[in-house]
């Protein structure tokens, strides 16, 4: 059985999240931290060796203070993250353990994981070597000026919005990062696909949302009420609350 290692980046600045307590990874969500429900999803399973959470510098003492107990019993580790989110990404990466084969990198900010999901983009990697989930776009495309009026309709064919998991064979996505330059990438399939290394698409779903405004909590609860139950084998969340980092 193959092994996994999973990076959580958490060290953005969530500045349109806009919430005078929290910033977005750390929010509640059903009386949970958002990064705690997308973290359980991979700590249940058995080819998941190490969650690696990427949290800012300037969060570290809150964070351990709220989350200490979670982390210590939860076996995840914390590493700080740098100025960018490649930046936050490379240093996971560095702790991966050596005995690792893949290493995932999920958005601590997107909760709303099925098991299946991550056995289709886990399964696919193995397979290819790079994997991602990601959804057709279904809607019309509008590129907009400055002044906001319409430019031209872009064409939808084979344009996929990216989501997370994205899975790579360890070596690889340390070849990519250290091929990658100051370029900048909005995701790790970007730097990937810049080595020359094909990365395949899995489709996932809508429901895979990731939280990005105060709003988006609302829908991210109802989001998790479709999603299937969490078995109830694993050590699961001993220390959540409803107060969770004021």
């Amino acid at each position: 059985m193959s092994t996994f290692a999973v990076i959580m980046p958490a060290a953005g600045q969530s500045s349109r999240f806009r919430h005078k307590h929290y910033k977005k990874p750390f929010a509640p969500l059903n009386d949970r931290a958002v990064w705690l429900h997308a973290a359980d999803r991979f700590l249940q399973r058995d080819d998941v060796k190490q969650v690696i959470m990427v949290i800012s510098p300037e969060d570290r003492e809150d964070f351990y203070s709220k989350f200490g107990a979670n982390i210590a019993i939860l076996g995840v580790d914390v590493v700080e993250g740098g100025a960018t989110r490649s930046d936050s990404v490379a240093n996971g990466l560095a702790e991966v353990k050596p005995e690792i084969d893949f290493v995932a990198v999920h958005d601590a900010a997107r909760p709303c994981l099925a098991n299946e999901w991550i056995d289709q983009v886990f399964a696919k990697a193995e397979e290819t070597g790079a994997a991602m989930l990601a959804i057709p776009v279904r809607g019309t495309l509008k590129r907009v000026r400055g002044d906001q009026t319409i430019e031209e309709t872009i064409s939808r064919d084979g344009i996929w919005e990216a989501q997370t998991p994205q899975v790579f064979r360890r070596q690889l996505l340390i070849d990519a990062y250290a091929q990658a330059g100051s370029e900048p990438a909005t995701d790790d399939a970007q730097i990937v696909e810049r080595s020359g290394q094909a990365v395949t698409v899995v489709e996932g779903s809508p429901i895979n949302m990731k939280i990005t405004t105060t709003g988006d909590l609302r829908l991210a609860q109802e989001a998790l009420k479709a999603l299937p139950k969490p078995r109830l084998d694993s050590p699961g969340h001993p220390f959540a609350d409803g107060d969770l980092w004021r």
